[in-house]
């Protein structure tokens, strides 16, 4: 262990891993730092977490975007492990959210158990030793009885296939990978993509730029977002009052489950949504033609419903143009679209930035995961997930034994807190860790009639929800599967995931034995 949080030696040359781990964590965002509270707290100190990126933070180092922040409330967004009363305003800012997150590593003593500027290039399950073996970029390689990929579904940023992208001469880049060095003061600006990041970042740059083209391929339902900074007595009751932090994480969470039941089992619902969000732009944008562009045409809550009170001023402006035309190209030096008469218009850009979003549905690609069984048959994730990715309760797949994804497929949320289940998740993987322990049982492979069933009880009740009802990130395939949300609410997952059922799994080996075997191999070479 040691060896490799001083800086892994070469595995050039070496028959054995360079080290061997309990449980491996790959991914340093908010999935693998909750998995690492929950071993800590466990009392598991055989554990590494591997981080590609040079520090912790995930979605929240990556996105520095102007304007970035959280839709959900700190006290919700936050792990109910670890609960500040300083939140300056309700909606934590990104700047916010990063150090949080770091605070939450060092008050856990996680750095002493991480290891940064790591890449994964490849995970392979041996079920003769009932290991998991990870080589890294470069040529070093660890050995783990269980891996936990904490990936993440909104991590590797998306770049819409238009022809001519990689010819613009003038700035460019993702919103994802801002470029602050990039000017943009009295410039020709275009915004492609008008999702939950171009919300947020569009009227910053609206105040900058000397004319912004926003490029619109579909409208959004938007509701309000008042994120004032908290008065001084606020802050005063939230650190002071008993109860007062638990009773607002309990409003919002009811707030947020019944937005999910508006989205998958209470239609009716939908309507206070849509009139509440139909006001609120209507009051927003008085212009009928503007407004025309902007109020979508599909079911509320089908897309991810926007919150922002700060989004639709911006696109009212004078210096700024809401273009719905589609794209047919870019040039060294704009972008043309093409009207409904077919009509070509190039507008001049000095600066284009990308606000297309993630590739959402690859989870943990791509990083390459194999599992050998012992009769020598290798199965490949990305071969079992190509009509769309599918895990037990987003979490385990057949074939794979002792492989736990977080934010895995089908754990995502159109409304709630993602870290509500995330910590769902990590207690699922901690009882499973636990049992394994405790039985001597070396691992724990899914069966797959666990998954056929659970798989198509998830897609049964998701194609009743209002997500199947239009084109979205939450769909793959020729299909249309959803592969992303729940089909639920949040309480529902917490009780699913509380406990492993191990009659869901078949055990393999016995953990002694396995050990007294590798021994006797290493002492024979």
């Amino acid at each position: 262990m040691t060896a490799l949080l001083d800086g892994l030696p070469t595995a050039t040359g070496r028959s054995r891993p360079d080290v061997d781990v309990g449980t491996l964590i790959v991914g340093g965002g908010f999935s693998g730092i909750a998995m690492a509270v929950g071993l800590r707290q466990a009392g598991q100190d055989d554990w590494l977490l591997v981080e590609q990126a040079d520090e912790l933070g995930g979605v929240w180092r990556d996105n520095v975007y102007p304007g970035a922040a959280c839709d959900v409330p700190s006290y919700l967004y936050s792990l109910s492990t670890d609960q500040r009363k300083d939140w300056d305003r309700p909606c934590p800012r990104q700047e916010d959210i990063r150090t949080y997150l770091h605070d939450v590593a060092r008050h856990h003593r996680l750095t002493e158990r991480v290891r940064t500027g790591v890449t994964v290039d490849r995970a392979s399950w041996d079920e003769a030793t009932a290991r998991w073996t990870v080589e890294f970029a470069g040529g070093e390689r660890v050995t783990c009885a269980a891996l936990a990929m904490a990936c993440g579904q909104l991590s590797k940023p998306a770049y819409p296939s238009i022809p001519g992208r990689e010819d613009f001469a003038g700035d460019s880049f993702h919103s994802a990978r801002w470029d602050h060095d990039v000017p943009l003061k009295g410039r020709r600006v275009a915004v492609v993509g008008t999702g939950a990041s171009a919300a947020q970042f569009v009227p910053p740059v609206a105040e900058e730029a000397g004319h912004l083209d926003v490029y619109q391929r579909t409208a959004n339902w938007m509701l309000p977002r008042r994120n004032r900074p908290y008065a001084p007595w606020a802050r005063r009751m939230i650190q002071h009052v008993p109860g007062l932090q638990a009773l607002r994480r309990t409003a919002m969470w009811t707030f947020m489950e019944s937005g999910i039941a508006a989205q998958t089992r209470i239609p009716p619902l939908r309507l206070s949504l849509r009139a509440w969000s139909t006001w609120h732009m209507r009051n927003q944008v008085k212009d009928p033609a503007l407004r025309a562009k902007l109020i979508p045409d599909y079911p509320i809550g089908c897309k991810r419903v926007l919150f922002s009170s700060s989004f639709l001023p911006a696109l009212v402006r004078d210096d700024v143009e809401v273009v719905v035309d589609p794209i047919v190209r870019v040039t060294p030096t704009g972008v043309v679209a093409r009207d409904a008469d077919g009509t070509e218009t190039e507008r001049p850009v000095d600066v284009l930035i990308w606000g297309t979003g993630f590739k959402a549905q690859e989870f943990v690609a791509p990083i390459e995961v194999d599992a050998t069984d012992v009769g020598g048959t290798t199965r490949r994730l990305a071969d079992e997930w190509r009509d769309g990715a599918a895990a037990h309760l987003g979490i385990t797949v057949a074939g794979f034994p002792n492989l736990f994804l977080l934010y895995g497929p089908n754990t995502n949320l159109g409304f709630g807190s993602i870290v509500v289940m995330i910590e769902a998740q990590v207690g699922y993987v901690l009882d499973a860790l636990r049992k394994l322990r405790t039985s001597g049982i070396a691992a724990l492979a899914l069966r797959g009639d666990v998954q056929r069933v659970s798989t198509d009880d998830v897609q049964d009740r998701l194609r009743r929800s209002v997500w199947s009802s239009c084109d979205s990130w939450y769909r793959q395939g020729k299909d249309g599967r959803i592969v992303n949300n729940w089909p639920g609410q949040m309480v529902e997952y917490r009780r699913h995931t509380r406990e492993v059922d191990l009659d869901e799994y078949e055990p393999i080996g016995r953990a002694e034995e396995l050990v007294r075997g590798a021994d006797v191999a290493v002492a024979g070479r």
